[in-house]
């Protein structure tokens, strides 16, 4: 319900119920074969291969087909990624150097949920061993050692919930303390509860601490950390009362209920994938209706893959001889993991696409040279570095020869414009310089949005540099590029993510007079340098990833409605463009705005004939770059009358 967008904020605290049940089961059947001396670890291993293989290689192998038939070229490439370790029970730690859980990019990933069979698999291979080892070796103090693993898996849940969020989330050292609680609820017997009116009163106290968990928790509380103790200890108690003959107890035990249960692995591996692909095809988060359709889709997909997947495999109708089922294991398991690293060392495989599709979809690659590391710093720090910048070591723009008589400063914005001025320097003959770093406008004294430290003194230092650059060099003309509405509203464009949807109100700050203050600074340094400040306007930003769109709605035959309103663009930008010109005024100089070359009074075209001129959801491609070099002529005839 929760992944369904159903409601349930905190419905993803089921993957701790499940760790707690899974622990509990697991323990109390290796327990109990030990105490009867019939252990076996090769038996225990053929029994998790039958019990997951089957349907997860069948989710798998689905899963391909339809995202070879419906994902782009990066997204097939991602789930490749992702394919290959899901089939080696190491998603989890894939996923954790990735992105979080709760990124709007988890909407393209089919697979997202098997971080939690990677971890379940991981807790497997190490616990049987580790519970043989205690039961030889030290077995009157193997509760005692389980417990203080647990104790101290759980502090270490605590401390990286703040410090390591994401490798709290998916790592298993940080969720070992939940699997562990079942473990110890299985080793110690006298947790179990006989008298009806005590398991009563413990499972509504379960109940009570598995529903505060579900619907007062959300992705924005750190987790799982010491909250998650609400939807564990919860799970333990009904657990412990479930050996009591309670009617609490009894309900959770009435067939509807226990059916869920036994196609729970299948439900757990089919729902996701549906609501990810339909999701995809349809273009946008699911609505209601869809959602509960894409939920009964999943119901209906688990129980096939119960009864036709799982069942036979489990039961020993199908690969009945170990060696068989070892084999056959290895060898599905093997072909997964080379299919899902071929598919991204092929690029995705965007030969898989229709030409027409494939054309549209090129555009991605219509980059700026100007973006590539060696003449820009990427969101990372990655590329060009402030020494270079101080020293002057910068890429080259404009005229091959002759003294260095301007320079265009800027975010990633600015790198996606450049062709643009390198063409027009060109046909006055005068040479540039570009300087540019991803996330960061040409401001100096200026509060930078980003919240990573070192991103924000990395910008500052760059800008700084600059300063002390136009000091040194005395380059007489500087444009000033950037994506101005962000910084002055504090957000991107409805936070563009995967559905993006330009009717959906966003958060935004008023920025105007942190803005106007750094632009008042920046400005008033180049001016008391001699130094020429020209103000350029940013485009209007479409928020679609307009030649994914396009190249989607080509694959499925439909319309993709990617142009902006001229409303809306006016409304995104009105504070931005108000800000540059009151600036402007200011300081007696020039503000170029390229809205009026996309927008009449109604329309702003991102696309002309299907064909994107953007290369992603705000940034133009170089063609588009080069065609709005006139724009800044005057700006350069203005350089070439006033200095020979």
């Amino acid at each position: 319900m929760f992944h369904a967008g159903l409601g349930f904020p905190g419905g993803f605290t089921g993957v701790d119920i499940f760790f707690v049940i899974s622990g509990y089961l697991i323990t109390s059947l290796i327990a109990g074969e030990m105490a009867e001396r019939r252990f076996s670890v090769l038996t225990f291993y053929e029994r998790r291969i039958r019990r997951i293989f089957p349907a997860l290689f069948a989710m798998l192998g689905a899963s391909t087909v339809a995202a070879w038939s419906l994902f782009m070229p990066p997204e097939f490439s991602l789930f490749g990624r992702s394919m290959a370790l899901a089939a080696l029970f190491s998603s989890n730690i894939g996923f954790w150097l990735e992105s979080g859980y709760f990124d709007t990019i988890a909407q393209f990933k089919p697979l997202l949920h098997t971080w939690s069979l990677g971890v379940e698999e991981q807790f497997y291979i190490v616990f049987p061993l580790l519970l043989a080892a205690l039961g030889r070796f030290l077995p009157g103090r193997r509760t005692a050692i389980i417990a203080v693993l647990t104790v101290a898996s759980f502090l270490m849940s605590v401390v990286w919930v703040r410090r390591a969020p994401e490798a709290a989330f998916f790592l298993l050292p940080a969720r070992f303390w939940e699997l562990g609680t079942g473990s110890l609820l299985a080793l110690v017997p006298s947790l179990s509860v006989r008298h009806a009116t005590l398991g009563a009163c413990l499972a509504a106290v379960g109940l009570a601490l598995i529903a505060a968990a579900v619907f007062g928790i959300s992705a924005s509380t750190p987790f799982p950390g010491a909250v998650a103790l609400l939807p564990c200890i919860g799970t333990a108690l009904v657990i412990a009362a479930g050996t009591s003959a309670n009617p609490l107890s009894r309900l959770l035990g009435t067939p509807p209920l226990v059916f869920v249960g036994l196609i729970s692995y299948s439900l757990y591996l089919w729902h996701w994938p549906i609501i990810i692909f339909a999701q995809y095809r349809l273009g946008h988060l699911l609505t209601g209706s869809e959602a509960m359709l894409a939920l009964a889709a999943s119901l209906v997909a688990a129980t096939l893959s119960w009864r036709f997947i799982e069942q036979p495999v489990r039961r020993r109708a199908l690969l009945g001889r170990r060696r068989t089922l070892f084999r056959s294991g290895a060898a599905v398991a093997a072909a997964s993991v080379a299919l899902g690293l071929a598919i991204p060392a092929m690029g995705g495989l965007p030969g898989r696409l229709p030409p027409e599709v494939q054309k549209i979809y090129a555009v991605k690659q219509e980059a700026s040279p100007f973006s590539g590391l060696d003449c820009f710093t990427d969101n990372n720090g990655a590329g060009l570095d402030t020494e270079s910048v101080l020293k002057g070591k910068l890429c080259s723009m404009g005229a091959l020869g002759g003294r260095v008589s301007f320079l265009v400063w800027g975010d990633s914005h600015a790198a996606a414009m450049a062709p643009a001025f390198d063409s027009a320097g060109t046909s006055f003959g005068r040479r540039g310089l570009f300087v540019g770093r991803g996330g960061c406008p040409p401001l100096i004294g200026y509060e930078y949005l980003s919240s990573d430290a070192a991103k924000r003194d990395g910008c500052r230092a760059q800008n700084n540099a600059v300063i002390d650059l136009l000091k040194r060099e005395r380059i007489p003309l500087v444009f000033l590029v950037a994506r101005w509405p962000r910084e002055v509203l504090g957000a991107q464009n409805g936070l563009e993510g995967p559905f993006y949807d330009p009717a959906a109100p966003y958060p935004t700050r008023d920025r105007s007079e942190k803005v106007s203050s750094a632009l008042d600074s920046t400005i008033g340094a180049m001016a008391a340098l001699g130094v020429r400040a020209v103000l350029v306007m940013d485009v209007p930003e479409p928020g679609y990833d307009v030649p994914v769109s396009l190249a989607r709605a080509a694959l499925s035959n439909t319309v993709a409605n990617v142009n902006p309103t001229r409303a809306a663009v006016d409304a995104r930008q009105g504070l931005a463009l108000k800000v540059l010109r009151q600036a402007a005024a200011r300081w007696s100089v020039s503000i170029i705005d390229p809205t009026p070359w996309f927008c009449d009074a109604k329309l702003c075209r991102v696309e002309l004939a299907g064909i994107s001129r953007y290369r992603d959801a705000d940034h133009i491609t170089r063609r588009t770059a080069l065609a709005l070099a006139h724009l800044f002529d005057r700006s350069f005839a203005a350089q070439y009358t006033k200095s020979p």
